[in-house]
């Protein structure tokens, strides 16, 4: 903001700079060819002073756009590496909890046939201790 107002106060200056010998040639003693070739001068050198006034600035603008885009790309840069971290740690959870779900299926299938195996025991016990009591070698089905 501060770069704006020296560069519009140089700017003021220079035109004051340029009416004045505008104003100091048209009030000066000389002849009209002479006023001419010094007002042909004068508009000249102020040309080439905003001219290069120009080419600072534009230089200076695009040393602000090699910045911007600088910073974007790290910006773009850090999001990529933060969005591919956030995707590992996603890849990781399913992972786990996959392998906790597989666990759990493996247990729950391991603990239905302890149990089928303890109710066929059960039953075969029964069996046994009614053929052994009631002597009836044809159980009740």
């Amino acid at each position: 903001m501060a770069d704006n107002d020296s560069v519009g106060g140089f700017g003021w200056f220079l035109a004051g700079l340029g009416i004045g010998a505008l104003v100091g040639v048209l009030y000066a003693p000389k002849a009209g060819k002479e006023t001419r070739d010094e007002l042909k001068a004068s508009a000249l050198d102020a040309k080439d002073r905003a001219a290069k006034l120009y080419a600072e600035k534009a230089d200076q603008a695009a040393e602000y756009v090699r910045q911007g885009k600088q910073t974007a790309d790290e910006y773009v840069r850090q999001g990529k590496q933060a969005a591919g971290e956030y995707v590992d740690k996603g890849r990781e959870y399913y992972e786990k909890g996959r392998s906790q779900w597989n666990d759990y299926v493996d247990k729950g299938k391991d603990l239905i046939q302890t149990q089928t195996d303890a109710a066929k025991a059960a039953v075969e016990a029964g069996k046994s201790a009614y053929v052994e009591k009631t002597g009836n070698t044809t159980p009740v089905a």
